[in-house]
């Protein structure tokens, strides 16, 4: 079971789509595939069109005492071998209840250990905010994909998110390979093209060496949650999304390689 975090601290880069399009692709590679909303806007669990009051069962029931097991909490998805677990609203009170309930940190990591390999692969789509559900995430992950709009404002996230990183991994004293993932590119901009050059002069091989390109029929999950006919990716979006996921899992192949 691998578990990839997909974070950055800043919003609008396009996480939520790229946990989709990413997921679809692991299934129709053949893989069971368990996407997790730790968003307290809910933007997964939305796509999914579960609605939030009253509040679903979802990740904030792994935070409880007792937590709950993951397991339970599972949804299936119109894509079979696709599954979900909702976030909701009350994530957001998580801060405050970790000055006085230890441990809350791993929460998130010990569920996971406790999940049995009923998925090949777990998605976290994380909140653009540094805090205690994305510490949990990264925690947890074995890979970190951070999606990153290619403009000047992202950037400045993008540096603080590879640092975040980089922290995270020196704390848990094991890797966290992380692949950056340029995304909403418009080639048609000075802007746009600068940027994309500068975050690939800036961190090298860790950026893929494509982009993402804007796209408006990846903008809803009705398209991401279309059937999937064999490897079929409709649209230039997707069609890129799919590159991008071979490209991610070949990183992930030769990080697990070298760490044998």
């Amino acid at each position: 079971m691998r578990i990839w975090a997909i974070a950055n601290q800043k919003g609008g880069v396009g996480k939520t789509t790229t946990t989709l399009a990413l997921g679809r692709g692991l299934v129709a590679r053949g893989h069971r595939v368990l996407l997790i909303d730790l968003d307290p806007h809910a933007s997964l669990t939305r796509a999914f069109g579960i609605p939030l009051d009253p509040p679903p069962a979802g990740v904030l029931d792994l935070f409880a005492t007792p937590p709950a097991e993951l397991a339970a909490l599972c949804r299936p998805t119109a894509l079979p071998g696709l599954d979900h677990v909702c976030a909701q609203a009350a994530l957001a009170t998580l801060e405050r209840r970790s000055a006085n309930q230890p441990g809350l940190g791993l929460s998130l990591q010990n569920a996971l250990a406790r999940h049995q390999a009923r998925h090949d692969y777990i998605l976290l789509d994380c909140a653009p905010t540094l805090g205690l559900l994305m510490i949990n995430a990264l925690a947890a992950a074995d890979r970190l994909v951070i999606p990153t709009q290619a403009e000047p404002l992202a950037l400045h996230g993008l540096d603080g998110m590879v640092r975040t990183g980089e922290m995270v991994q020196r704390s848990r004293r094991r890797p966290l390979p992380l692949s950056i993932l340029p995304t909403l590119f418009d080639r048609r901009t000075r802007t746009g093209n600068e940027s994309l050059r500068q975050m690939q002069e800036t961190h090298g091989s860790l950026v893929w060496d494509e982009a993402i390109p804007v796209d408006t029929r990846i903008s809803n999950a009705t398209t991401l949650m279309a059937p999937i006919e064999g490897d079929d990716y409709p649209g230039r979006g997707l069609a890129a999304y799919r590159r991008a996921l071979n490209w991610i899992l070949a990183e992930d192949a030769r990080a697990l390689e070298q760490a044998a």
